[in-house]
Order: C-alpha cells, then sequence, then structure tokens
C-alpha cells in the first residue's frame, strides 16, 4: 500500500509520548496484513501489539486528559443516540471535568478556613462567622447538586431510560410493546397470564434510548410458573426508571387496579387506559387503543415527559461511577453542615470536608486504584 507516516514528538501526541502514525487505505485485510509485517519488523525491540484502550490509558497516565474524559472516549464511541454522542463529546473536550474542578476549588478553599479556625481554637465561633463558612459550605452543595442532577440525566442518556408496562393480566400491555416496537415480540391472548415472563425491547425515541419490559400481570395466582413471572415483574418494577401503568379503559378499577396505584406511588409513572375503541375517555389519564394502533398521546406524553423531566438542560453524560461518588460526595457535605450547625470541634468538621473533596478528586482520577484502571480501559475497543 501507499499512505502517509506521521511522527509526534512527545509531548506532542495524544497519549503524550513520541508516536509514529501510519495512515493507510481502509479494509481488514490490507490493515492487517500492514499490522503483522511492523510486529515482525519490530519484532526486535519489544514492538507488540496495544492492549484494548492502552492508547487512552497512556493519554491519561500521562496527564493529556482525566478520567472523566478518558470514559467520554469509551461513551462516545458506543455513543446510540446523537444526544448521547453529542453530551460525551462534551465531556470529553472537559465541560463535566471543569465543573467538578470548579467544586474541588471551592472545597479547598473552605478547608483553608478550617484549617485556620483549627490553628485558632479559641476563636473558631469568630471564624465560623467572619469566613461565613456555613454559606459557603450550603453554596457548594447547591452547585453539587446541580452536578448530580445533570449527571443523572446524562446516564439516562448514556445507559437509557428502564420503563416497565405493568398492569393486571389481559389489560393490552403486549400488544401495546408489539405495536411500539413495530413488530410481534409478545404473545397477545385473551387467556389471562399469557406473559409469563419479561420480554423487552430497546428503542430510540427523542434522542433516549428506551428500554420497554412487558411484564407478566401481577395478580394473585396459584399457577406456579406464573408466580415466578409475577416475582420477576415485581423486581423489574422496583429497577425501573418510568412505568407505564396500563388499565383496562372499559372497566371500572377494581381492588387490584388500586393496589397497583398504590405499589407504584412513588415511582416515575404514566398512566395509561387502554381500549379506546371499546369505550369513552370519562377519567383522567392517557387514553389508547392498542387494538386499533392508537397510541399518539402516550407517544405525546414520552415527549413532554423528555423534554420536561428528563434533559432540562444539555445533560453531562454520566456512568455509574462517576455518580456513585457524586452521591458519597453529597452525604460528605451533609454531614459536615449538621456538624457545624452543631458548632461541632472544627477538625471533625475538616474529616468530612476532606472526604469529600476525596470523592470528587476520584471522579477526575487523581486518586485511583489499578484494578479499577484495569477494568475500565478493558472495556475499550
Amino acid at each position: 500500500d501507499t499512505g502517509i507516516v506521521l511522527y509526534f514528538r512527545a509531548p506532542f501526541s495524544y497519549t503524550g509520548e513520541s508516536v509514529l502514525e501510519l495512515q493507510v487505505h481502509g479494509g481488514r485485510v490490507l490493515l492487517n496484513w500492514i499490522v503483522q509485517e511492523v510486529l515482525v519488523l519490530g519484532k526486535e525491540f519489544g514492538l507488540r501489539q496495544a492492549f484494548p484502550g492502552e492508547f487512552t490509558e497512556r493519554a491519561f497516565l500521562n496527564g493529556k486528559i482525566d478520567l472523566v474524559q478518558a470514559e467520554a472516549v469509551a461513551d462516545l464511541i458506543e455513543a446510540n443516540s446523537r444526544n448521547a454522542a453529542k453530551a460525551a463529546s462534551r465531556s470529553l473536550t472537559g465541560e463535566f471535568s471543569n465543573k467538578v474542578n470548579v467544586l474541588n476549588e471551592a472545597l479547598i478553599n473552605l478547608r483553608v478556613e478550617v484549617e485556620a479556625i483549627l490553628d485558632f481554637p479559641e476563636e473558631e465561633i469568630d471564624f465560623l462567622s467572619e469566613y461565613q463558612s456555613q454559606k459557603k459550605l450550603e453554596d457548594i452543595q447547591n452547585r453539587l447538586e446541580s452536578v448530580l442532577d445533570s449527571a443523572r440525566q446524562g446516564e439516562i442518556l448514556r445507559d437509557g431510560l428502564r420503563v416497565a408496562l405493568v398492569g393486571e393480566t389481559n389489560v393490552g400491555k403486549s400488544s401495546l410493546l408489539n405495536y411500539v416496537a413495530g413488530e410481534e415480540i409478545a404473545i397477545v391472548s385473551d387467556i389471562a397470564g399469557t406473559t409469563r415472563d419479561k420480554i423487552q425491547t430497546d428503542l430510540i425515541i427523542f434522542g433516549v434510548p428506551f428500554h420497554f419490559v412487558d411484564t407478566a400481570g401481577i395478580r394473585e395466582s396459584n399457577d406456579k410458573i406464573e408466580q415466578i413471572g409475577i416475582e420477576k415483574s415485581q423486581e423489574k418494577l422496583k429497577d425501573a426508571k418510568l412505568v407505564l401503568l396500563v388499565f383496562d379503559g372499559s372497566k371500572e378499577l377494581d381492588e387490584e387496579d388500586k393496589q397497583l396505584l398504590e405499589l407504584t406511588k412513588d415511582k416515575m409513572r404514566l398512566i395509561i387506559y387502554n381500549k379506546l375503541d371499546k369505550t369513552e375517555a370519562d377519567k383522567d389519564g392517557i387514553w389508547i387503543s392498542a387494538a386499533n394502533k392508537e397510541i399518539q398521546p402516550l407517544i405525546d406524553a414520552l415527549e413532554n415527559l423528555y423534554h420536561e423531566d428528563l434533559l432540562k438542560e444539555d445533560p453531562l453524560l454520566s456512568n455509574e461511577r462517576q455518580i456513585g461518588l457524586l452521591n458519597q460526595a453529597k452525604e460528605d457535605m451533609l454531614r459536615a453542615k449538621e456538624a457545624m450547625d452543631m458548632m461541632v470541634e472544627p477538625d471533625l468538621i475538616e474529616i468530612d470536608i476532606q472526604a469529600a473533596h476525596d470523592h470528587l478528586k476520584e471522579i477526575l482520577g487523581e486518586v485511583h486504584r489499578e484494578d479499577l484502571l484495569d477494568t475500565l480501559f478493558s472495556k475499550f475497543c
């Protein structure tokens, strides 16, 4: 092949190391052939093929990017919607990292003030008042909560929204799922209890991945197999971020319906009445006819929910590790605030503020474990 050879002298490369880059024509056979030839020629120098994610890991270890940006590389590659790709790109350019760094700087300043109090213990109350430490702590808490909210929204963009279709048997959940999916993936039958296990389909709606799960009807049953399906439904209900609570609109709500309303009262939910083809809308809720494929009111409700509740602003594409650390920092700050309010010993306040600071540094990879890095970068292509 003919191509281009580019030499990047350290530290002016992606990894911060000296890099020789060969740009060649595409094609798996040609590329593999060139790679094998290069490996043979470089064998005496200890040349080897890179491990998955090794170039990005070297970029992180050499200080070219932080851990959030490194994770954003994989997120950008694996993005399953344009919104997710945009959010990953913002994280890659440092938007998420900058917000965490602002919090870190505020915590450092607060720690300096608390350290000053420790140096002059006889004046600790005056120092708290003079420095307005409590007000500053509250301000950091508010900013941390804002970052956490944006990260939670970003997690939905990254991993999708788990949606459980819940309702009594034979209310039309399977028909609804089949129409949404555009294919028959669930058995539709007039026999109660037909859906004995969860049936799932993944769709992108308004740029957000939705993971729909049609669950077995939750009801009392003596059928052991159906009981297993009902137990799995209850597990999926706990994991769901959004519940589509489906009722039979052609009849009045019975005791089982009312139990489902009570069971899902603390979940984000949409209340849907199916079988509009057999009755008229006579109560508040989303009315559809799955049999006649008239579900536009549900689509409109999902769109409104998406715009109003999920992604009010540009989210910070985030993952479980980052959100977990943000939550831990939030708990540390709450303990520090309670300690300040109770005028406890300043050194105890300092412990909680330092813990919050450490958790935020861990998000960026300033504090990290080797096993964490091995796991993270092994998932790269």
